[in-house]
């Protein structure tokens, strides 16, 4: 049988390319090498499946960093609220968190899936899960089959990429669509790690003084090597065996790889803000009032409760005060170094963990090659992609299922009007 449309992954932008090019009467075959669809989707948002995020369009471009803007054609498309309107209508009721993110009310990201899913299957998408594709041929200027490992060769008037990026790969995310890319005449950008946490040889970090320890809303910046500041990001962190990890770490990352390749450098610094909302100086007059309140009580005792006990300990003894030592006896010039770094306690950092490791891919078919409006390739007629193939991400927080959700709607939609 010759399909309309063939779609290449089951991951969230594969499902919607699939819902969307059948729902203009196309028939779709959707080709899985894993053993079911949706897994990025049940993992994602910690099980909970974070759907999209409901900040206004602007605002969620910032939060897509790997080249958001392109996206303004596709958000006037289908957006945000079009994905609410779409799972609603599936019947999978909504609720929205904190910074805009939306969550099925069952707190279960296998609801989503199996809607989605149900969807597919009555709109009549042919499903081949445990088929992995070996290529993709083309005549000079137009998309002509789909090749499997198996040998099985299956003519398309069109087909979508949607096979996502490197990250994950026990979601089936192993950088297969690449190479197809390539072989239309794609570029691939260089790809890279995102949404990943950060790795630093500091002796802190190597004797694990500070593992396991959280800090809630900090601020952290990344230098670059002559004292610049290329970002700064306020969130929740937490120290690990290997390094920082946490929401604020995950969304810094992608700076500490780009510095590190700018640069050529082996290591960046980073800093750690732990009262983001407190000049120094305002700072240094409370904790001294915090002090004078109790001047024969031990330092670490009046302080107690200010920050995480063993991160409080550490920055003492890095500010060379003895913990047992009582204010009226406290050096004002030591509790002035306490404060500059409960502002700004600054570490080397040299890496991220492995793409593998990443949330995110970083880079890949490089959007100046596709159509804004209709992820259609440039390359050649019938071809589409979407997803994290292409060279767009965002940060953790709904914006990446969002791009992925956006840009298979798209996909499809053009793919069945081909």
């Amino acid at each position: 049988m010759k399909y309309d449309v063939v779609v290449i992954g089951g991951g969230p932008s594969g499902l919607m390319a699939s819902v969307a090019a059948a729902s203009k009467g196309s028939r779709v075959l959707l080709i899985d090498k894993g053993d079911k669809l949706g897994r990025k989707l049940a993992i994602s948002g910690g099980g909970r499946c974070n759907v999209t995020n409901r900040l206004p369009i602007d605002e969620i471009i910032k939060h897509i960093p790997g080249n958001g803007r392109f996206l303004y054609s596709a958000f006037s498309i289908f957006n945000n609220e079009d994905i609410i309107s779409f799972f609603e209508g599936l019947g999978i009721a909504l609720k929205e968190e904190d910074n805009g993110r939306m969550f099925p009310v069952s707190n279960k990201a296998g609801d989503v899936v199996a809607a989605l899913l149900k969807k597919i299957e009555s709109l009549n998408v042919k499903i081949w899960t445990n088929t992995p594709v070996e290529t993709v041929n083309y005549t000079d200027d137009h998309v002509k089959e789909v090749v499997l490992k198996n040998g099985t060769v299956i003519p398309a008037n069109a087909v979508i990429i949607a096979v996502g990026g490197k990250s994950v790969p026990h979601t089936g995310s192993t950088g297969d669509g690449y190479a197809w890319a390539k072989k239309a005449g794609h570029t691939i950008t260089e790809l890279y790690p995102t949404e990943v946490p950060i790795t630093s040889s500091e002796p802190f970090v190597k004797s694990k003084t500070l593992q396991g320890i959280s800090l809630r809303q900090a601020e952290l910046s990344v230098w670059n090597p002559k004292g610049k500041l290329i970002k700064s990001h306020r969130g929740d962190m937490i120290f690990t065996h290997f390094g920082i990890s946490g929401p604020a770490a995950l969304r810094s990352s992608q700076y500490v790889v780009k510095a590190l390749k700018k640069f050529e450098t082996k290591s960046i610094t980073m800093s750690i803000d732990s009262f983001p909302d407190q000049k120094e100086e305002e700072l240094f007059q409370s904790v001294n009032s915090l002090l004078k309140e109790d001047p024969k009580k031990a330092i670490k005792n009046v302080l107690k409760g200010f920050l995480p006990e063993r991160y409080l300990l550490f920055l003492l003894e890095k500010a060379n005060i003895s913990l047992d030592v009582t204010s009226e006896h406290l050096n004002k010039q030591s509790l002035r170094q306490f404060v500059s770094m409960l502002k700004r306690f600054s570490f080397e950092v040299n890496g991220t963990l492995s793409i593998e490791k990443a949330f995110v891919t970083g880079g890949g078919v490089s959007i100046k090659e596709i159509e804004p409006k209709s992820m259609a390739s440039k390359k050649k007629e019938g071809l589409y992609f979407c997803g994290e193939v292409l060279d767009l991400h965002g940060y953790t927080g709904g914006y990446n299922i969002t791009v992925a959700f956006v840009t298979g709607h798209l996909a499809g939609t053009n793919a069945a009007t081909h």
